[in-house]
């Protein structure tokens, strides 16, 4: 028997066999491929990431040293809140930043135009690599976390389920932030200075129920913070709060995310109509 000649009238073949057509990549495909890609970049250079915590000791180390020898008892009776607020600024930093520095190395890199030209749509990809991000900061968060607790002594209540819950939905309304930034990045490239400048404003958040201002509840971090700070000093449950605070939570977190995401598409649409998409 012999083989017949492939005419060029022929459906194509694919690795799956003769005539069978690619297979469409969904959002799936999209996630699994940028959490995969986070992993690798964690694996082939664990001396950014350790370097990352490192850093984070040290000026919780400088504060913790600093404040008892300055402060003496009154840094002690304040030292729980205090863990607890680092903690979240930890996670806080991480996801602000996940965007806004992705997209400024891109476009130092000549690469922001593949994000640009795939199918999902630039704000989708910019969105899922923030997210990917997050889950690479919970793990370097709580090893920062477990130090600390060693280094102070402190015992903490750990409810697992409350704290992963409560601390997402904190820091998701700070990564509409950084979809905001990420979009001012894209239109006006060199504004890192900035950017920095308002990681320390988080403080101020995370700050916020020492306030006992109500409106600053509405802000991003600051009614966290709160939930937060019951959950692991208190040892409340995320079903002991109340539906009213449950759903505060949840409405920042949406509300900040479709605020940023509304800046970004508005953003980097005028950065194509402006024609400086690539600069850099």
């Amino acid at each position: 028997m012999t083989a017949r000649r492939r005419d060029a009238s022929d459906p194509p073949r694919t690795a799956g066999g003769a005539g069978e057509t690619p297979r469409t990549a969904g959002y799936y495909h999209l996630a699994r491929a940028v959490l995969y890609r986070e992993f690798l970049i964690f694996v082939r250079y664990p001396a950014n990431a350790i370097g990352g915590i490192v850093v984070s000791l040290f000026f919780f180390g400088v504060l913790f040293y600093g404040g008892r020898m300055v402060a003496g008892q009154a840094l002690t009776d304040s030292l729980e809140g205090i863990i607890v607020g680092y903690f979240l600024w930890t996670l806080s930093v991480g996801a602000y930043s996940s965007i806004s520095n992705d997209i400024a190395s891109e476009v130092q890199w000549g690469t922001l135009e593949r994000h640009v030209m795939t199918p999902f749509g630039f704000a989708p990809v910019a969105l899922l690599k923030g997210v990917a991000k997050i889950v690479r900061t919970f793990v370097t968060s709580t090893i920062i976390l477990a130090v600390m607790i060693a280094i102070s002594g402190t015992t903490l209540e750990l409810p697992l389920l409350t704290i992963v819950v409560v601390a997402t939905l904190s820091i998701v309304s700070v990564l509409g932030l950084g979809l905001a930034a990420g979009g001012v990045t894209v239109l006006y490239k060199q504004i890192g200075n900035w950017l920095n400048l308002l990681q320390f404003g988080f403080i101020v958040l995370i700050s916020a129920p020492a306030f006992d201002l109500g409106w600053m509840r509405y802000l991003p971090l600051a009614h966290g913070s709160a939930l937060l700070q019951r959950a692991m000093i208190d040892g409340t449950r995320l079903w002991e709060f109340t539906p009213i605070e449950v759903g505060l939570l949840v409405a920042i977190a949406a509300g900040y995310v479709a605020l940023g995401y509304v800046v970004f598409q508005y953003a980097t649409r005028r950065a194509r109509r402006l024609g400086v998409l690539g600069d850099y």
